[in-house]
């Protein structure tokens, strides 16, 4: 059984963890209700005097509204996460992640006050966006990225205009940050050289 056990490999830690903490924040929030998931897995305008509102902008990427939600978010997560870690490296994506939940949350809270935000949608969007990008070379733009841009934020601004519960606005904040990550990174070389690894 040990040699059997051995074999698995916790190939992506930031995003395996990141499905498993997010996994362990939905069934929390089944066990002790909307209550708990207001408190601390939506992001919504409150004073700036209130601790949570802090632990809310990064734990309303970890929240999730119900299984599909969850399930649907985590398929885009551990599709492109290993993938991303593997050319970025785990602690650069750690970094994107919290930025981009943290930027979603502040734009979030500052253009819809009477509103709250829960989901990693905007962090899907960040990893669509920096996927395209991975292979690309010092001081070319890939036409997969322009055609992606177009295709998945060309859709959200659309859908924005449509009534629904859906954040438009977090997936089109969660792209942009991805294709300036991408971007920069292709710009300085700041990714992980497989070589030098």
């Amino acid at each position: 059984m040990k040699k059997l056990l051995q074999r698995f490999h916790y190939n992506a830690p930031v995003t395996l963890t990141f499905a498993l903490i997010s996994l362990g924040a939905l069934l929390l929030t089944e066990v002790f209700g909307e209550g708990l998931k207001e408190r601390l897995f939506m992001t919504y305008r409150a004073p700036l005097t209130d601790p949570l509102m802090y632990v809310r902008l990064i734990g309303h990427a970890i929240g999730h509204a119900d299984w599909s939600h969850y399930m649907n978010n985590m398929l885009y997560i551990l599709m492109l996460g290993p993938i991303l870690e593997e050319k970025y490296g785990s602690k650069m994506i750690l970094e994107m992640m919290v930025i981009t939940a943290v930027i979603t949350g502040i734009i979030f809270n500052i253009l819809f006050p009477g509103s709250a935000l829960l989901g990693a949608s905007g962090i899907v969007f960040m990893f669509i966006i920096l996927a395209s990008v991975t292979n690309a070379e010092k001081g070319r733009i890939p036409i997969t990225f322009i055609v992606i841009c177009i295709l998945y934020l060309g859709n959200e601004f659309v859908n924005a205009f449509h009534k629904d519960n859906i954040s438009q606005l977090g997936h089109i904040i969660g792209g942009t940050c991805g294709g300036f990550f991408g971007l920069f990174l292709v710009a300085t070389g700041g990714y992980r050289d497989k070589a030098k690894s």
